[in-house]
């Protein structure tokens, strides 16, 4: 739980870097903020949307409403976790889900209208997503998998992080300024920082999904560990073989590519299998953020490209990567399987990871387009031109750095 609660500050710090010095401040702010307002609505009602009992389609916001019945001496949906510290675990997936959008739409979200979104996404995405895929719902029922987050953290955040930019457009230009000049990082050595804290609290992330100390845990870890250095690896190769030097902010955003795709998967596949992952992750992330680039979608920190379609891949890969059949139900399991009993490679697994993924993915990106052109006719989302040149001093009266002081010469002292 502290791992995966450590990801949202090391987000704020990834994400902080990547941006112009003028958004620190208002990227942080949005990431941080999501960890008190999330755990807010978690603890009221938000839990129990996501693992309460199925009311039609969904959880019953009453069932755990106030974590009511949510004991630290009894057994919650896992057999040997406290149900207190179930619930306190699965809601860290839940602070750092919307905090991965803000990425996307830097310099183009005022505060009070983010906190709005936030809200009411958490409500019409996350949670029904959550509920379908580890709360019992259709989606676990028809046999779908995502062991850490794929559908339920990457490919929601991700895509509806694509569709925030339908409302908030692109990004103003200031004068003297290029396109290109907008995706300079600011802090380069932040951005490593914050890659550090992420990669580190991944091992929580995929590691502690597992949900015991034992050798899946362990798979798991290790399939993190593979799958986020081979990403990291090739994707400074191909950025050394296109821009003839290799780059440090490259290797970052290659690493979380690697470490995104493989989530979904990391508990069900074989080390050989992260392998796969990582080389199509850092393949395939890097050629949709050159694609967005040429298209001018004004994706700022390449949200979709790495997070969106990273889940994406990663639980359709799944399909194709798990154990064999003889890893399944039934029978006596070869002792190397990674996961017996649960799921195993086919044709028929593959099909349903990619319907589950399509559908998270068509879903997260409608209703975020209806859900934010509600919230603009309410109050404006966009800042104006004005307010983008220095989003830190419009939004939150701060600033990254201080303004260098005016010194003045001090005359020789004879002593």
């Amino acid at each position: 739980m502290a791992l995966v609660q450590f990801m949202t500050p090391g987000l704020a710090l990834f994400y902080g870097g990547l941006v112009r010095e003028s958004s620190v401040i208002t990227i942080m702010m949005q990431n941080f903020a999501t960890m008190g307002l999330v755990t807010v609505l978690w603890f009221l009602f938000l839990y129990s949307m996501c693992f309460g009992e199925t009311l039609e389609m969904f959880g019953n916001p009453a069932t755990f409403a106030g974590f009511s019945g949510v004991g630290m001496h009894s057994e919650g949906p896992v057999s040997g976790i406290p149900h207190l510290l179930f619930a306190g675990y699965q809601g860290m997936f839940a602070v750092i889900t919307p905090a991965l959008m803000t990425g996307c739409f830097a310099d183009r979200f005022r505060f009070g209208p983010y906190m709005a979104f936030v809200t009411l996404w958490m409500v019409l995405v996350y949670a029904p997503f959550c509920h379908w895929v580890w709360g019992g719902g259709w989606m676990s029922e028809w046999g779908v998998w995502d062991f850490a987050g794929g559908i339920v953290v990457h490919i929601t955040a991700g895509f509806s992080a694509l569709a925030s930019l339908v409302v908030v457009g692109r990004r103003a230009v200031p004068d003297g300024m290029s396109p290109q000049d907008m995706d300079v990082p600011h802090n380069i050595p932040m951005v490593a920082t914050g890659t550090a804290i992420l990669w580190f609290g991944w091992f929580g992330f995929n590691g502690g999904s597992a949900l015991a100390s034992d050798g899946i845990a362990v798979a798991a870890a290790v399939n993190t560990e593979i799958a986020g250095s081979v990403a990291c690896f090739v994707w400074m190769l191909v950025d050394w073989a296109i821009n003839k030097k290799p780059t440090l902010v490259g290797k970052c955003v290659g690493a979380i590519a690697g470490l995104a795709t493989v989530t979904p998967a990391a508990g069900f596949i074989q080390p050989w299998g992260a392998f796969v992952i990582g080389v199509v992750a850092a393949l395939a992330c890097y050629g949709l953020c050159e694609l967005r680039k040429k298209l001018r979608v004004d994706d700022a920190l390449d949200v979709w490209g790495v997070h969106g379609m990273g889940g994406f891949m990663g639980t359709c890969l799944l399909g194709l990567l798990a154990d064999p059949a003889e890893c399944g139900e039934g029978g006596a399991q070869p002792s190397w399987c990674v996961n017996p009993g649960t799921v195993t490679r086919s044709g028929e697994q593959f099909g349903k990871q990619v319907a589950a993924a399509s559908i998270c993915a068509v879903y997260s990106f409608v209703v975020t387009v209806v859900l934010l052109k509600v919230i603009g006719l309410v109050r404006p989302i966009v800042p104006t031109s004005e307010e983008q040149e220095n989003m830190d001093r419009a939004m939150h009266g701060e600033q990254a750095h201080s303004p260098a002081k005016a010194y003045t010469a001090t005359p020789d002292i004879k002593v």
